[in-house]
C-alpha cells in the first residue's frame, strides 16, 4: 500500500479569464471592492505608450473612484523603484492597487500593496514567510504569458548592483487575476516566444520539484504544459491570434499556480545570474539554459521528464530514457523554432564569466533546493559550459 503525502494548497481566490475582460475592470472592482476610492495601476512606460491603460483608466475614473497610473517600473526592479512607487502612493492615499504588464509591474504591484497596509521596511520582507501585516486590496492583470506572477507569492527585487532577492508570502496573493488576450496583441515575436518557454520551464520544474511536488500542482503542471506547447508557434507566427494567445495566459497562469505550491529548482538558479549580470530578460535566461539542466537533471528524473514527452508529443514511443531524451530535444527545437538565442554567447557572455555565473548561482539555495538532483558548484560551472 502506498503512503499519501500531505501538502498544502494555496492560489489567488478569483480568476477571470476572457478575452476583453480587462475593459470591465470598474465592473469587477465595484462587484469586490465597492469602497475602494482611490486605485492605482502599475505598469511599465512601455506598456503605457501602447495606449492599452487609458480606456481602462478612463472607466475606472467614470465611478466616484480616483485614478492614479505608475508607470516607472523596469525590468529586474531595485529597491529604489519599489520605494519610490510605495511612497508616491502612500502620499496619494492609494487604497487598491492594480498591477497591468509583465512579472515585473506585478511584482511591484505586489509589493506596494503589502508595504501600504503596513509599517514593515521592504528589507525585512526578503525571505519566506516575513511579510508580517496585511496588505491593500490587490488585483493582477498580466500582459504576456509567462511568468505567471498574477497567480504567485512571489515577488523579485533587484538589491544590489546584479544580485536578486525574493518576498515569498502568503499575503503576496492577489484577490483577482484578470486574463485578457486583447492586452498581448502588440507583443514582439521573441517576447512571446522567450515568455512562452518561461512559463513551459515553470510546469517543468513544478512536476519535478523535489520537496513539495503534489497531486494538485502536477494536474496543473501537466495541463499548463499540454496548453503552451500546443499554442506557443501559432502565437508567435501570429500575434493577432487571439485564441492563441489566450490559451497561452491561461497555460501560463496555471504553470504559475503549480510553481507557487510545487517550487522551481535549477534552471532558475542558473538563469537568475544571466539576468542579474548581462541584463538577459529572465524569459530568454532560463531558456538558455533549460535544456542542459534537464540533461543534468536526467539521471534523477527521467520517468518525470518522460511522463511530460508524453504531453508534448503524445505520440512518442521507446524506454523512459529515451522519451527523457526526447523531451530535451523538443525544448531545443521549439527555440529554435521560434528564432530566439539559443547560445550564451548570443546574448555576450564568454568564458572568461562562467565562474562568476557558477558563483552567483550557488548563492540560489531557495531554488536548488527543490532540484531534483543536487547541484555542486563544479556542476554549474559544467552546464554554463554547456550552454554557452
Amino acid at each position: 500500500m502506498s503512503t499519501f503525502n500531505s501538502f498544502t494548497f494555496q492560489t489567488v481566490p478569483r480568476v477571470v479569464c476572457e478575452i476583453g475582460s480587462s475593459q470591465h475592470l470598474d465592473q469587477l472592482i465595484a462587484e469586490q471592492f465597492p469602497t475602494a476610492k482611490h486605485a492605482l495601476i502599475v505598469t511599465d512606460p512601455g506598456f503605457l505608450k501602447t495606449g492599452q491603460i487609458d480606456p481602462i483608466a478612463a472607466k475606472l475614473g467614470n465611478t466616484n473612484r480616483q485614478v492614479s497610473i505608475y508607470a516607472d517600473v523596469v525590468a529586474d526592479p531595485p529597491e529604489a523603484v519599489v520605494r519610490a512607487a510605495t511612497e508616491s502612493a502612500r502620499q496619494q492615499g492609494i487604497d487598491l492597487v492594480i498591477g497591468i504588464g509583465g512579472g515585473s509591474s506585478m511584482d511591484v504591484a505586489k509589493l506596494i500593496a503589502v508595504l501600504l497596509g503596513s509599517e514593515q521596511d521592504l528589507k525585512s520582507m526578503y525571505g519566506i514567510g516575513n511579510v508580517k501585516g496585511h496588505r491593500l486590496p490587490l488585483i493582477q492583470v498580466p500582459t504576456t504569458a509567462g511568468t505567471g506572477s498574477e497567480v504567485t507569492p512571489i515577488s523579485i527585487v533587484t538589491t544590489g548592483e546584479t544580485t536578486k532577492m525574493g518576498v515569498v508570502a502568503p499575503q503576496l496573493y492577489a484577490d483577482l487575476a484578470v486574463l485578457d488576450a486583447a492586452l498581448t496583441v502588440g507583443l514582439a515575436a521573441k517576447v512571446t516566444a522567450a515568455t512562452g518557454i518561461d512559463a513551459m520551464v515553470h510546469a517543468i520544474e513544478s512536476y519535478t520539484s523535489k520537496l513539495k511536488k503534489n497531486p494538485l500542482s502536477d494536474t496543473l503542471a501537466r495541463e499548463a504544459l499540454r496548453l503552451l506547447s500546443v499554442n506557443l508557434l501559432p502565437a508567435c507566427r501570429d500575434g493577432k491570434n487571439l485564441e492563441a494567445r489566450q490559451a497561452m495566459l491561461l497555460g501560463a497562469m496555471l504553470a504559475g499556480q503549480a510553481f507557487a505550491n510545487a517550487p522551481v529548482a535549477a534552471v532558475h538558479a542558473l538563469a537568475y545570474p544571466i539576468g542579474g549580470i548581462f541584463h538577459v530578460p529572465h524569459g530568454l535566461s532560463n531558456s538558455l539554459v533549460l535544456p542542459h539542466v534537464l540533461r543534468f537533471n536526467a539521471s534523477a528524473a527521467a520517468p518525470l521528464y518522460a511522463e511530460l514527452a508524453e504531453i508534448v508529443q503524445p505520440e512518442i514511443t521507446g524506454s523512459v530514457e529515451a522519451k527523457s531524451q526526447a523531451l530535451i530535444a523538443l525544448m531545443e527545437a521549439m527555440a529554435q523554432q521560434v528564432g530566439i538565442e539559443t547560445r550564451l554567447r548570443e546574448v555576450g557572455i564568454a568564458a572568461v564569466d562562467l565562474d562568476r555565473l557558477a558563483d552567483d548561482a550557488m548563492l540560489q539555495t531557495r531554488l536548488l533546493t527543490n532540484n531534483p538532483r543536487e547541484v555542486t558548484r563544479e556542476d554549474a560551472y559544467r552546464i554554463y559550459e554547456a550552454a554557452l
